[in-house]
């Protein structure tokens, strides 16, 4: 695991705005993985400026959402579909056609997730992978305790990941409770990784993962299995309380 240890969020969305610039660079018809929330906004936003400055054409880019919240339509300023359009697509002037999202108001969710795996398979996998990291370790949505061997399927947000999430709702009563997400095993399959994680609220998760340990009761702690990832993190979120602790 490459670490990249950075000041605050800002250098952190500049520094991750930079490699997926050069991997988009690289290869024009990426398949980029996108995760969503507030971590990789400023990452989103730099690169776009990037991609305007150097007049780059990604229209052979894809991209597959990790997640989308159940019982959302697409037009619902919270869904990820939305978030993914209003980051990337619109800024950018790209085709939504070429956006893979599983579709929150499905009659048949399991259909839907079996549909969406194949997807992904369809477009080749998934060449880099964006994600972040919850407090209790969640990747994607994928909440401890999740199989490693997962694919992608319908889960019950625990109710920590609905508080932290309930500051873009307004009240967490409005989160929904259920969401489609990327299972852990396909998480695996992507060729190369970028993890990002800042504040020191992600310190314990981020503390689990760089312990090496492999544990589901930390989701994250998966990645030390992939043979490519690179971990851009915050300086506060390397540092637990307990830590702060002992060294006063």
């Amino acid at each position: 695991m490459d670490v990249i240890t950075v000041n605050d969020k800002q250098e952190m969305s500049e520094k991750a705005s930079a490699i997926l610039f050069n991997e988009l660079k690289r290869n024009p018809d990426l398949v980029l993985g996108v995760a969503t929330g507030g971590t990789p906004a400023g990452t989103y936003n730099k690169l776009v400026e990037k991609v305007l400055a150097a007049n780059l054409d990604l229209s052979e880019i894809t991209t597959v959402n990790l997640d989308e919240y159940v019982g959302l339509a697409r037009d619902h300023e919270e869904s990820y579909w939305h978030y993914i359009y209003t980051h990337l697509y619109e800024p950018l002037n790209l085709s939504p056609d070429r956006a893979l999202v599983p579709y929150g108001l499905s009659d048949d969710l399991q259909a839907e997730c079996t549909k969406y795996e194949e997807a992904i398979q369809k477009v080749g996998g998934v060449d880099l992978q964006i994600l972040g990291v919850g407090r209790n370790g969640h990747i994607g949505f994928n909440e401890p305790g999740t199989p490693f061997k997962s694919k992608t399927h319908v889960v019950e947000l625990t109710d920590s990941t609905r508080q932290a999430n309930a500051r873009f709702f307004g009240h967490k009563e409005e989160v929904p409770t259920q969401a489609i997400t990327v299972g852990i095993s396909t998480i695996m399959e992507s060729r190369s990784i970028l993890l990002l994680a800042s504040g020191k609220e992600k310190a314990e998760a981020v503390k689990a993962l760089l312990s090496g340990a492999v544990d589901q009761k930390w989701p994250v702690t998966v990645l030390n299995q992939h043979p490519s990832v690179t971990l851009v993190v915050t300086k506060d979120a390397l540092e637990t309380e307990e830590d702060s602790y002992n060294d006063q």
